[in-house]
This record gives structure tokens, C-alpha cells and sequence, in this order.
């Protein structure tokens, strides 16, 4: 599994000009599942995002998680994180798993960031729906984060 997670000091996610999931200071977290991912990436992915110190302390060192800070995170399901563009110039998704495997997988990210951070600490998007997401980068700091080597 993969995630782009950036520190915001705001994030929301619209679906259908409704807003389904908004968060202020924290992670907005998209994620990716590949083919051959499980259970163990997931709680490994939530796990890592949860313990990121990407947050500032007083002597503006990022020494801080989104959990010591207060934050919460907003989760969005993005299959195009595995996007091949080594090719060509369309991308290629053939590492991507598809739907009916990676449902599964977001849905466990997110059972596993609720269970660490509270579930009033994390929102989502919706899987598969067009989404329309808006953010305000705080730094701006933006890390990619693997579940395998």
C-alpha cells in the first residue's frame, strides 16, 4: 500500500457538491492498494501515518505526531497512486489492485487509524465516487509513504 500524506491546517472532500468528510489541523492521507497488499499492509500503513512526526515542536523541529498535536485525518482512496508513467504518456494501472480487493483494504486503514487516533479524529472520502478535494498544505510538507521495500 501506498500513501501521500500532507500536513494541513485544513482538508475536505466533496462528493456531488456534498461535503463528506473535513478535518482541520492534521494528515490528509491518500491511498493507494496494490496488487498483492493485505491486512497486515494496512494496519502497517495507519500504524506508520499515525506515528509520523511531521509536526513542529517549540523549536519548530518536526519531533511531532498528528495524535500529540491534537489533529485528525481525512483518508481519500486515490488508485492512481500507482499510476506507471515510465511509458508513454498515459499512465498505466496495472499495479493497482482492483476495486473489489482494495475496498477492503481502505476500509481496514481506516478501522486502524480510528482505533489509534479516535474515531472523531478521522473522516473519509468515499471509495470509487468522483471526489472533489480541497486542502490548505501547511509548510507545505508532503511524504510518501510505503507499506513494503
Amino acid at each position: 500500500m501506498r500513501a501521500l500524506v500532507q500536513r494541513v491546517s485544513r482538508a475536505r472532500v466533496m462528493v456531488d457538491g456534498t461535503e463528506r468528510g473535513a478535518i482541520g489541523i492534521g494528515l490528509l492521507i491518500f491511498v493507494g492498494v496494490k496488487n498483492g497488499d493485505t491486512e497486515a499492509d494496512a494496519e502497517y500503513l495507519a500504524a506508520k501515518c499515525c506515528s509520523l512526526r511531521a509536526f513542529e515542536d517549540k523549536e519548530q523541529k518536526m519531533n511531532l505526531s498528528v495524535q500529540e498535536v491534537g489533529g485528525s485525518v481525512l483518508a481519500v482512496s486515490q488508485f492512481t497512486l500507482y499510476g506507471d508513467t515510465r511509458r508513454g504518456n498515459r499512465p498505466s494501472f496495472v499495479e493497482a489492485a482492483p476495486p473489489a480487493e482494495s475496498e477492503p483494504l481502505y476500509e481496514a486503514f481506516l478501522r486502524f487509524l480510528r482505533a489509534r487516533l479516535g474515531a472523531e479524529h478521522v473522516s473519509s472520502g468515499v471509495f470509487r465516487a468522483m471526489m472533489d478535494v480541497e486542502l490548505t498544505n501547511d509548510g507545505p510538507v508532503t511524504l510518501m509513504i510505503e507499506s513494503k521495500g
